[in-house]
């Protein structure tokens, strides 16, 4: 896209999101797969209640957003958290709009039971890990369980590899991008497991990436919110065309328009533009 046109869409975008709805290319359906609940502890949220972030996405278009919760990254209290989350989900919209995907933490001796708690008790389609604050790496044998009984229950796991840039946080509260390398080896090991990263950046999603190969090969999911430059989701898709690409927005830490503007300007085919918008996510549920 001409770099002038591009900056005239973002200014509309940002200006009405009515008229980015308008303008959004026609799709049946708009799954965000990445938005959070709560406050982040160093950054002031616009969101006030789960409904008024759910009327934003509603009037965007998105007719299905995956909420995790921010407080499940740093409160030890993960039973609350979870049960927070489901029934402010409930509360904030009808007809299952706000999907809540609890957190589970390996590192916590009671943490099967939080995992039973969210598949039987709140009826959640998936987990949302937060690995380098909860202190374990993706080749720690407890992380390689929580694979195996979340596959056993047919959870998907969603891993958030940041929250947010390394390269701007407050130096007292500091966490590395998760390594993302172990998965490509560790789903082999169990064909039931399902895996979407969240937040990946250009550490996995970059042009030409072994690794991202790998991961592509190993039946991982990824989202948009963190993927960078012009016509970011075109060309990535002309680099890897099999990749299980969904859309992501990390709302609101993150601008929504900022993700829809990434649907505008890539030029996809009516195939990829489906697969994108909602193919990936209904999969990556139904699987």
């Amino acid at each position: 896209m001409e770099r002038r046109r591009f900056f005239a869409h973002a200014a509309a975008l940002a200006a009405s999101p009515l008229l980015a709805s308008a303008a959004r290319p026609a799709a049946t359906a708009l799954v965000d797969t990445n938005v959070s609940l709560g406050d982040w502890p160093v950054r002031r949220s616009w969101v006030t209640s789960p409904a008024q972030l759910a009327r934003k996405l509603q009037n965007h278009g998105v007719t299905s957003a995956w909420a995790g919760s921010f407080d499940g990254a740093l409160q030890t209290d993960i039973a609350g958290v979870n049960a927070r989350l489901a029934e402010a989900c409930a509360a904030a919209a009808g007809d299952n709009f706000l999907r809540p995907f609890g957190t589970v933490n390996p590192t916590f001796p009671d943490w099967e039971e939080d995992l039973r708690r969210c598949h039987e008790m709140h009826r959640m389609p998936g987990l949302r890990l937060f690995p380098n604050y909860h202190g374990y790496t993706l080749d720690d044998p407890r992380f390689v369980r929580l694979v195996e009984r979340a596959g056993q229950r047919r959870l998907l796991i969603q891993i958030a590899l940041s929250l947010e840039d390394d390269r701007s946080q407050n130096p007292m509260l500091t966490a590395t991008p998760v390594a993302a390398a172990p998965l490509a080896d560790l789903l082999g090991r169990f064909p039931a497991a399902r895996v979407m990263l969240l937040n990946a950046s250009s550490r996995v999603l970059g042009p030409n990436n072994p690794l991202l190969s790998r991961l592509a090969q190993a039946g991982v999911y990824f989202e948009t919110a963190t993927l960078e430059g012009v016509a970011g989701i075109e060309s990535l898709l002309q680099k890897a065309p099999g990749l299980r690409l969904a859309f992501g927005s990390h709302t609101p830490f993150f601008y929504f328009e900022s993700a829809l503007l990434k649907l505008q300007e890539s030029a996809l085919t009516p195939a990829q533009l489906q697969a994108v918008t909602a193919g990936h996510a209904e999969a990556a549920l139904a699987a």
